[in-house]
């Protein structure tokens, strides 16, 4: 401000706060629009990568250091104007091999999920009111592994913080969809490409259920980051999973017709 001294600007905004108090609709909205910004920016730079297939390491453990594995394919194709879809395989150990995992994930309404058991040798659909149930005993549950769709929740700039030497933007996410698990998200993103470094996940108590870490990042087709370990710790029960990725391979020529209902009895 012209012809004021930062002491009394200090003053005058600490002044302004208080009066306009912190539940302020002026200053509800300016968080609200700055926490979709950041969202929008996000998807913009995770947008364009058509397809990719990968290979996950998935490492279950207990609260007591007891370990299981499971190791998984994953493909995904960019749908336009809608969710991404995705089909889950798993390959090991021998009683879930076979077992594959299809989701549309979609902007707005519910996703559809369908499960394949080859114990079975049928697909069962998961529930809409059933997405906040474990992922093949993991501590992912079923929305965690949708693909996140800005659609999908209100947002809250919070504040700027550090986290492992990086400047991030701390974000609240609440959950715009019915049947979540969770009552909101709290969301660290680095400043320098607005990739996802931590999720906490408050429960519909909310208290802090859960955190995941996301690192390892890798830049491909010299424009899209993807995380090579995610690290999700359930707080209240002591276990914890652990999913390691390799072999990222994009734009592989998937339609369609690659993640239809036939593909899971299909997916070997």
């Amino acid at each position: 401000m012209i012809g004021l001294s930062r002491k009394r600007y200090v003053a005058t905004l600490a002044l302004l706060t208080l009066l306009l108090g912190s539940t302020s609709p002026v200053l509800a909205d300016a968080a609200a629009d700055q926490g979709l910004t950041i969202a929008r920016e996000q998807d913009k730079r995770e947008s364009g990568w058509g397809d990719y297939s990968s290979l996950f390491a998935m490492t279950l453990r207990t609260a007591d250091g007891k370990e299981a594995s499971r190791e998984m394919r994953i493909l995904s194709l960019e749908v336009d104007g809608d969710g991404d879809k995705s089909l889950t395989i798993f390959d090991s150990p021998k009683d879930v091999q076979g077992t594959a995992l299809l989701t549309w994930a979609h902007k707005t309404g519910d996703d559809d999920v369908w499960l394949y058991l080859p114990s079975l040798s049928r697909v069962k659909r998961i529930a809409s009111n059933n997405k906040s149930g474990a992922f093949m005993g993991s501590e992912f549950a079923f929305e965690d592994i949708t693909s996140q769709e800005v659609e999908k929740f209100t947002y809250r700039y919070l504040k700027d913080e550090k986290l492992d030497g990086q400047d991030c933007t701390v974000v609240e996410q609440v959950p715009a969809y019915a049947n979540s698990g969770y009552s909101k998200q709290v969301v660290w993103r680095d400043k320098a490409e607005v990739r996802v470094q931590k999720i906490d996940y408050y429960d519909q108590r909310k208290e802090l259920l859960k955190t995941v870490r996301q690192s390892e990042y890798k830049k491909y087709l010299d424009s899209y980051w993807f995380p090579g370990r995610y690290e999700m710790v359930n707080h209240k029960t002591g276990r914890s999973t652990t999913l390691q990725i390799k072999n990222y391979k994009f734009r592989n020529g998937y339609t369609a017709r690659d993640f239809d209902q036939t593909s899971l009895e299909r997916a070997r």
